[in-house]
C-alpha cells in the first residue's frame, strides 16, 4: 500500500532528512520525504496507524503528520520551535509559513509568475510585483459531514448523528480566497467611487460659467472639502497601490504600480503642499482668486480607475480556477460499499483498491474500476466528449465521474484518489493553466525604462532650476519638477490597453464572441494552427436521423412503429428517432411488452406486430436471418461513420435507419476562411476512424486524428508549441478542458459544458466556428487600436515633459504649470478613450 501524507514543521533540508530517517525507522515503512511540497510518500506492507508515525516524529522534533486532506494528529507544532530543533549544518533559514485556521487549504502563486512556479502557503501579495496571490484549487479534498440539528457534530465520513440519529450532511466549504479578494476589492471600489465622484464634480465646476458651487462656499473652503474627501480614497481604498509602488522601488522591479504610486502620490502631495502652504508658490501658479491649483481629483480618479482594473482582474482569476472546480464537481463525495452482504455509505476518500461498490441508477461512478455484476449504459460524454451513451457489461471498465443509466450494478475499485482519470484531467488542466507564461504587457515593459527616465528628468529639472533659475530658484525647481511628474502621470498609459480591451470585449459580446482577457485578444491575431474537436464543435453535437430506408412496407408506417417503441427508451438514439417522427407529424401508438436488450437494441409490440430495432447482434439474437440482403448497404453507411439500426417487423428485416451528427452549415465556410488567412486547421476527435475521415474529407481538412483521448490532444498541442506554433483549440466537452487550458487560445462552444467554457479564453455563444473568424478580426483591430493609444499616451509625454521641465523658458519665457500639465495629462486620456471608442463601429 502506498499513501501520501502531509508533513508540517519542516523548515530546511536537514529537517526533511531527519523526518525521512525517523519514518524509515518505523517497522514496515518505506518513506520518501520532500520539502517542497512538504509531504511523505509512504509504502507499507501492512497498515500502520498514523498515531504510530506521529509518536516517532514527536520524539525527534515538533513535526506533525496527516493524511492528505485529513486532520493533523498534533496541532501544537510551532515553526519557531521547529527552527530551533532543525538539524542544519550551518547558516540561517526562514521557516515556511503555516496555514492558519482561517485560510482555505491549498497553495498560492503569483499570476505573473515572477518567481517561476514558486508557491506560497498563505494568501497575500507577491513579494516581487505586489500582485494578489492566486489560490490553487485543492484536489481530492476531504468532505466533512455535520448534523443539521447539532452543528457541533463533525466527522470525516457520512453516517448518523450520535445525538439525534439524523443523517449527517456534507458541510458547505468555506468561501474561496479568490472570492474574499474580490469582495474586498468590490467594497473598496464602492468607497472610492463614493468619495471620488464629488471631488471630480467640485474640480470640474470651474468649467461651468458662473460656478454655482461658489455661491455655497468659497474656493478655499471647497479645496479643504476635496482634501477631506480624498483621504478615504488615498489612505484606505487605494493605499495598497502605494505599498506596491514602494515594494517595486525597493526590489527594483519597476512596473505599472511604480507609475501609479509616483503619479498619484506626487499629485496628492503637491495638492497638500498647495493647500497648507500656498504662499511658497509664485504668482503664475495661482488662480485669479489667489489659490494654488490643486489636483486631488487627478490623484483620486487615477487611483479609482486602477482599482476598478484590479477588481476585474480578481474576477478573471476566479473564473480561471473555475474550470478545475467544475471538474471537481463531477466526482461524487460518497459511494456505496458492499461488505459482508450489506450496503454502507462511505466517503470516496475511504475507498480502497479492491473494494466492491454498488452503483445505483443515476449515480455517478465514484472511482475507476470494472463491472463485476450487472449490465448498464453509461453517459461518458463528460470524459469522451461523445454524446451517445456506452453499453457496459461485466469485466468492462468504468470511469469516475461518468453517470450511470437506469440499471444498478456492482464494480471493483481499481484506481482511487489521484489515480483516477478524472483526477488526472483535473491535474492536466491545473498544470496547463500554470505552465503558460503570461504575456508581458507592453506598457509594463516600457515602464521599466520610462519610470527611471521620468524620475531622472524630474531630478535634473529641479537641480538645473535650483542652481541656475531665477529667484525663488528652489520653488521654481520644485514646481517644475512636480510638473514633469504630473504630465508624465501614467493615466493615459494605464488606460491605453484596458480601454481598447473593454470596448473590444463589448463589441465581441454583441457579435456572440465572449473573450475572457486581454491575452486572448493579443494572441488570437497570432495563431498559426487551429485544433478543433468534432462533436459539438464542427458538428451539431446532437444525434439526428439522416434517413430511413424501407425495403418492404410503407416508410411512414414503419417510422411510426419504431418511433412508438423508442418512446419507452431514454437512449439518445431513441430520442433522435422520436424527434424525427414528430417533425414529420407521424402519429405514435401504444407499446406493450417493451424490452431493452443491453448493447443490442429494443423490442416491443405495437398492436399485434413485434418490432425489433437495433444492431446486427439483436437480429441474430432474435433468430432473424434475412437481414443479409441489407448488410452491404449498412456497411457502406457505417464506413461513412454513421450509426445504423436494423428494423424488423414480426422477425422479418424490412429496412434500416441511419443516424448521424450533422456538420454545422457554417463550419466549412469558416474553416476555408481560416485556411485562406494562413491558419492550419486540424481536427482531433474521440470518435472512430470512419467518422473522422468522412468529416475531414467533406470539410477538405489537411489533417485529422481519430480516437483521441484528452492526453493525446494535450500532447499534440505541446508538440506544436515546441515547434513555435501559436495554437488555438476549439472544443465543447470536458475531455477538451486540458487542451483548452494548454493552448495559447482556448475556444469553447457556448453550447458545450461549463468546464470547457471555464477552461477557454474565448467562448462562442452560438457554437459557430464563424465566431473564430470574428474573434481573429476583432483581435487584429483591438491590437492596432492599443498601439495607437500607446502612441497618443507617449506623444503627450515626449512633447510635454521637456516643456514641463522648462526648455521653452530661456527662449520664450514660458513655463508649463502643474495645472496645465494636468490638463494635458487629461487631454491625453481623453484622446485614448475617444480612440478606443472607435472600436464600437467595427464591422465583424
Amino acid at each position: 500500500m502506498k499513501h501520501t501524507y502531509k508533513i508540517t514543521g519542516m523548515s530546511c533540508d536537514g529537517c526533511r532528512a531527519k523526518v525521512e530517517r525517523t519514518l524509515n525507522a518505523v517497522d514496515g515503512l518505506e518513506a520518501k520525504v520532500t520539502l517542497s511540497p512538504p509531504q511523505a510518500t509512504i509504502t507499507m506492507k501492512e497498515h500502520v496507524a498514523t498515531e504510530v508515525m506521529q509518536e516517532a516524529l514527536t520524539a525527534v522534533g515538533k513535526y506533525t503528520i496527516e493524511m492528505e486532506g485529513g486532520h493533523k494528529m498534533d496541532s501544537t507544532a510551532d515553526t519557531t520551535e521547529a527552527k530551533k530543533s532543525c538539524c542544519s549544518v550551518g547558516g540561517t533559514h526562514e521557516p515556511k509559513k503555516e496555514h492558519s485556521h482561517s485560510v482555505t487549504a491549498g497553495k498560492y502563486y503569483c499570476p505573473m509568475h515572477c518567481e517561476g512556479d514558486k508557491e506560497y502557503d498563505a494568501p497575500g501579495n507577491c513579494p516581487v510585483c505586489g500582485m494578489d496571490l492566486v489560490q490553487q484549487p485543492v484536489m481530492n479534498q476531504r468532505t466533512q459531514y455535520t448534523c443539521p440539528m447539532h452543528p457541533e457534530v463533525v466527522q470525516d465520513s457520512p453516517g448518523s448523528c450520535p445525538k439525534c440519529g439524523m443523517d449527517l450532511v456534507p458541510m458547505t466549504p468555506d468561501i474561496s480566497e479568490e472570492s474574499k479578494v474580490y469582495d474586498d476589492l468590490l467594497f473598496k471600489i464602492k468607497i472610492a467611487v463614493l468619495f471620488t465622484v464629488p471631488i471630480f464634480i467640485i474640480a470640474m465646476s470651474d468649467m461651468i460659467p458662473n460656478n454655482p458651487l461658489l455661491k455655497i462656499l468659497d474656493y478655499g473652503t471647497w479645496n479643504w472639502v476635496q482634501f477631506g474627501l480624498s483621504l478615504p480614497v488615498v489612505f484606505y481604498a487605494c493605499w495598497m497601490f502605494f505599498k506596491r509602488a514602494w515594494k517595486s522601488v525597493v526590489t527594483w522591479n519597476l512596473n505599472m504600480f511604480t507609475l501609479i504610486g509616483i503619479g498619484a502620490g506626487v499629485a496628492f502631495l503637491f495638492s497638500m503642499v498647495g493647500l497648507f502652504f500656498p504662499e511658497i508658490f509664485p504668482a503664475e501658479f495661482k488662480t485669479h482668486s489667489g489659490e494654488v491649483g490643486l489636483y486631488f481629483e487627478a490623484a483620486t480618479v487615477i487611483l479609482t480607475l486602477v482599482l476598478l482594473g484590479q477588481l476585474l482582474e480578481a474576477r478573471a482569476h476566479s473564473q480561471t480556477s473555475g474550470a478545475i472546480k467544475e471538474l471537481m464537481k463531477l466526482a461524487p463525495t460518497e459511494a456505496t460499499l458492499v461488505k459482508d452482504g450489506e450496503d454502507k455509505r462511505i466517503s470516496i476518500h475511504d475507498i480502497k483498491k479492491g473494494d466492491v461498490l454498488r452503483v445505483k441508477p443515476g449515480d455517478k461512478i465514484p472511482v475507476d474500476g470494472k463491472i463485476i455484476e450487472g449490465n448498464t449504459t453509461l453517459d461518458e460524454s463528460m470524459i469522451s466528449g461523445e454524446p451517445i451513451p456506452v453499453d457496459k457489461k461485466p469485466e468492462e471498465a468504468v470511469i469516475a465521474g461518468t453517470i450511470n443509466g437506469t440499471q444498478s450494478f456492482t464494480m471493483e475499485a481499481e484506481k482511487v484518489g489521484s489515480e483516477t482519470l478524472l483526477s488526472q484531467i483535473v491535474q492536466m488542466v491545473n498544470d496547463a493553466s500554470r505552465s503558460r507564461a503570461p504575456i508581458q504587457k507592453l506598457a509594463d515593459s516600457i515602464a521599466k525604462y520610462f519610470v527611471p527616465i521620468v524620475v531622472g528628468v524630474s531630478v535634473i529639472t529641479f537641480f538645473v532650476w535650483a542652481n541656475w533659475g531665477p529667484e525663488p530658484a528652489l520653488i521654481y525647481g520644485f514646481v517644475n519638477a512636480i510638473a514633469v511628474l504630473i504630465i508624465a502621470c501614467p493615466c493615459a498609459l494605464g488606460l491605453a490597453t484596458p480601454m481598447s480591451v473593454m470596448v473590444g470585449v463589448g463589441k465581441g459580446a454583441q457579435s456572440g464572441v465572449l473573450i475572457k482577457n486581454a491575452e486572448a485578444l493579443e494572441n488570437m491575431n497570432k495563431i498559426t494552427v487551429l485544433i478543433t474537436d468534432k462533436t459539438g464543435t464542427i458538428t451539431e453535437g446532437k444525434p439526428s436521423v439522416e434517413k430511413i430506408v424501407v425495403k418492404n412496407g410503407d416508410e411512414n408506417d414503419v417510422l411510426s412503429k419504431i418511433a412508438s417503441v423508442n418512446q419507452s427508451s431514454e437512449h439518445p438514439l431513441a430520442t433522435a428517432v422520436v424527434t424525427f417522427a414528430k417533425a414529420k407529424n407521424i402519429a405514435l401508438s401504444k407499446v406493450e411488452k417493451f424490452e431493452s436488450v443491453t448493447g443490442k437494441g429494443v423490442i416491443g409490440f405495437v398492436g399485434e406486430k413485434k418490432i425489433s430495432l437495433g444492431n446486427k447482434k439483436l437480429l441474430e439474437h432474435e433468430g432473424i436471418q434475412d437481414f443479409l440482403a441489407l448488410e452491404q448497404e449498412v456497411i457502406d453507411e457505417q464506413k461513412l461513420g454513421k450509426t445504423v439500426s436494423y428494423v424488423a417487423i414480426n422477425n422479418q428485416a424490412v429496412g434500416y435507419i441511419t443516424i448521424t451528427d450533422a456538420i454545422k452549415k457554417s463550419s466549412s465556410e469558416a474553416i476555408q476562411e481560416l485556411k485562406r488567412q494562413g491558419v492550419e486547421v486540424m481536427m482531433m476527435t474521440g470518435d472512430n476512424e470512419n467518422t473522422a475521415k468522412a468529416v475531414a474529407q467533406e470539410l477538405n481538412l489537411s489533417s485529422y486524428k481519430a480516437g483521441c483521448l484528452p492526453q493525446d490532444k494535450l500532447e499534440e498541442i505541446k508538440r506544436l508549441q515546441a515547434k513555435g506554433e501559436i495554437v488555438a483549440m476549439a472544443g465543447d466537452g470536458i475531455n477538451d478542458a486540458p487542451a483548452l487550458a494548454q493552448a495559447d487560445i482556448g475556444i469553447a462552444m457556448g453550447t458545450g459544458t461549463d468546464v470547457a467554457i471555464e477552461s477557454a479564453k474565448i467562448t462562442l455563444v452560438k457554437g459557430d466556428l464563424q465566431g473564430i473568424v470574428k474573434a481573429k478580426q476583432l483581435s487584429h483591430a483591438v491590437m492596432k487600436n492599443i498601439k495607437e493609444n500607446l502612441f497618443f499616451a507617449f506623444f503627450y509625454n515626449v512633447l510635454g515633459v521637456p516643456i514641463a521641465a522648462g526648455v521653452l523658458y530661456p527662449f520664450f519665457g514660458l513655463l508649463l504649470s502643474p495645472m496645465i500639465a494636468a490638463l494635458a495629462m487629461s487631454f491625453s486620456s481623453v484622446s485614448v478613450i475617444a480612440n478606443a471608442l472607435r472600436l464600437r463601429n467595427l464591422k465583424l
